[in-house]
């Protein structure tokens, strides 16, 4: 699955052989700290542990009382490829009973899917009372990888863009608990968790074609992502960004940020703890200030 990088004109995409076992210096140790990510190193496995077992507790509380009340929840998270959706997510549901905490995860739409309006084919996977469903990916696409890879038409993404705050705002005036997440990496560490999936045998599934097509394309991906950000973060359904390089405290403030806005039974603030604000926050104003990134305005 080796990845076309001749006369690219990118010195890092050069210098990123996916083919080989060893990974390029540069960029592996430029991963951590890629995209001005704020720490050096990984939080210790023994300090995660220890405040996962603590929140997926909380998160266990949240189903009862989901249960109890009829509170429907849905969470969406967005990211690039390899931004870690897939490990968060199993990390909120692993101890929640599955009848009640779904997992949506949409294939490539159908040939009659194609042709219905397009949230329909989303619109069977939303929670009925008592329910927590977790988007693993999500409409988003729309507004992401259809228009960068060529799958919409500029016109698609350009209605998308403004039904996308009317729908949602559907869902919470239906009383719906409504997260989106926008999971960060940095380029480096997005070349490296794609480095790793190539090179383990138990990983190698999550790396796909499309991923590798996807190489040259991070500022294609980039100026998507923002003005996806800017059209359709508003006060009712914000988008919450969360620096992924490290995936622990990805994690972890990911799910603290779920708790604190829920008003379950036996909530203790004590044991959720406090959300790292240089890992979590909301908006494209977040991404100005971390990240550096110009958005048009």
């Amino acid at each position: 699955m080796a990845n076309d990088k001749s006369s690219s004109g990118d010195p890092l995409l050069e210098s990123f052989d996916l083919d080989n076992p060893k990974l390029a210096p540069q960029i592996r140790d430029a991963a951590m700290q890629s995209g001005n990510y704020p720490y050096s190193d990984k939080l210790s496995r023994k300090k995660y542990d220890r405040a996962l077992r603590i929140l997926q507790i909380e998160l266990v509380k949240v189903q009862a009382w989901a249960q109890d009340t009829g509170a429907r929840l849905v969470l969406v998270f967005e990211g690039r490829d390899a931004a870690g959706k897939g490990g968060t997510i199993n990390a909120i549901r692993a101890y929640l009973n599955p009848r009640n905490a779904r997992i949506a995860a949409l294939p490539k739409p159908t040939e009659r899917a194609q042709g219905q309006w397009y949230f329909q084919r989303y619109i069977s996977h939303l929670p009925t009372s008592g329910e927590l469903v977790l988007f693993d990916r999500s409409w988003y696409n729309r507004a992401g990888v259809e228009p960068v890879m060529g799958f919409c038409t500029p016109e698609q993404h350009r209605i998308f863009l403004q039904e996308a705050p009317k729908f949602e705002q559907m869902l919470v005036d239906e009383n719906i608990h409504l997260f989106k997440f926008w999971l960060n990496i940095g380029r480096e560490m997005q070349m490296k968790r794609f480095h790793d999936r190539a090179h383990d045998p138990l990983k190698q599934w999550k790396l796909s074609p499309m991923d590798v097509a996807s190489l040259d394309k991070w500022g294609d991906y980039t100026e998507k992502r923002n003005l996806m950000l800017k059209m359709t973060h508003t006060q009712s359904t914000p988008w919450t960004i969360v620096r992924s390089n490290d995936k622990r405290r990805a994690r972890l403030n990911s799910i603290r940020h779920v708790l604190t806005h829920l008003d379950y039974d036996g909530k203790d603030m004590e044991a959720i703890g406090k959300i790292d604000p240089l890992i979590l926050g909301q908006g494209p104003d977040f991404l100005r200030l971390h990240e550096a990134m110009d958005f048009d305005d």
